[in-house]
């Protein structure tokens, strides 16, 4: 065989999807990486930290996994993140090498260490967090029902059957992922800001939970694809925005057929210190406004609750629940329209 067939056989085989992945993995820093991945989302200055490799040499290794499929990239602003590439060919492969090391391995064991240290240097940023801004918060939720009222009626609403895909729009510190990613299959949380996005990463890594992802992005323009979402919640986000039902718009494109949207925000009031002090643009929405920006956004109201607040207590806000449905299919039946007071 002449050297230039031989280079055209080797220029072949290099493009085989299976080869070229097995040949980005087959490296030590690499297989390293890979462990690390399959058990957290990593920046590469955390990586760095944990492994102990100057920066370039870290990117460059995580360049040839990303190549192979093996690693997925996701820009969040200024940063970028890497986990486990979560489905296709290279996905699996990818989990199927991580379960072929040996737990025990003496180097794979202080990586974990390490990112175990990682993880809680993002816990304690995000207590810091909570603990800096809860006054404020505090002041917020003493105007309405509890907080545990409001999370118990959206149980209630969306039920416990599993969600194959859940999308929290506006996902701030995480909570709404924290009370429902134990019953999806796979969880996404966006929001345009990426500090409030760490806090939720440091919040959820202390739940242990694998199946949620993070995503930087812009609720008119949701880093999401048309028709792959069952269950999406927005919870105190509408009276924030510009242009409410060009968001509600945006929800109903990314549902699958027979997906549902939860909508939760206050009722129409008077707090004029909410827009003045905490940037809400809109004081409350009354059924019939959201009802016709859901019709306009193609999706039907299924459900409507709302939850007074106690007066002897001093609370004030009303606190509204609505659940639409895409109605291009009839799944599993849920209760006729219904309006409850609580």
């Amino acid at each position: 065989m002449s050297n230039a067939e031989i280079r055209k056989s080797v220029a072949t085989l290099a493009l085989d999807p299976t080869l070229a992945a097995l040949n980005a993995a087959g490296e030590e820093t690499r297989l390293r990486l890979l462990a690390l991945l399959a058990q957290s989302e990593l920046t590469v200055s955390e990586v760095v930290a944990i492994l102990g490799q100057s920066q370039p040499r870290v990117s460059r290794h995580l360049k040839l996994l990303v190549e192979a499929g093996l690693v997925e990239r996701r820009r969040e602003g200024a940063w970028a993140f890497f986990r486990l590439s979560p489905a296709g060919p290279a996905g699996a492969l990818a989990r199927a090498i991580v379960g072929w090391l040996e737990a025990d391995d003496a180097l794979l064991a202080g990586d974990r260490a390490r990112l175990a240290q990682v993880r809680q240097a993002r816990a304690e940023n995000a207590a810091r967090y909570f603990a800096a801004h809860a006054e404020e918060w505090d002041r917020i939720r003493a105007l309405h029902v509890p907080e545990e009222s409001v999370e118990e009626a959206m149980r209630e609403v969306v039920g416990e059957r599993p969600v194959r895909n859940l999308l929290d729009l506006g996902a701030g510190a995480g909570r709404m992922l924290e009370l429902f990613a134990p019953q999806a299959e796979r969880a996404v949380g966006v929001d345009l800001s990426s500090a409030m996005l760490g806090v939720a990463r440091g919040r959820l890594e202390a739940t242990g939970f694998d199946n949620v992802q993070l995503r930087q992005g812009d609720i008119y323009a949701l880093p999401i694809e048309r028709n792959s979402i069952d269950l999406a919640i927005m919870h105190q986000v509408l009276h924030f925005l510009d242009d409410p039902g060009r968001a509600l718009r945006e929800a109903a494109r990314v549902l699958a057929p027979g997906g549902r949207l939860l909508v939760v925000d206050f009722a129409p009031h008077q707090e004029e210190t909410l827009r003045d002090k905490h940037a809400h643009r809109r004081l409350g929405f009354s059924d019939a406004e959201i009802t016709g920006l859901l019709a306009q956004a193609g999706l039907d109201i299924v459900q409507r609750r709302q939850l007074a607040p106690d007066p002897r207590e001093g609370a004030k806000l009303t606190v509204s629940l609505w659940l639409a449905r895409d109605p291009r299919v009839i799944a599993d039946p849920i209760p006729a329209a219904s309006y409850e007071t609580a």
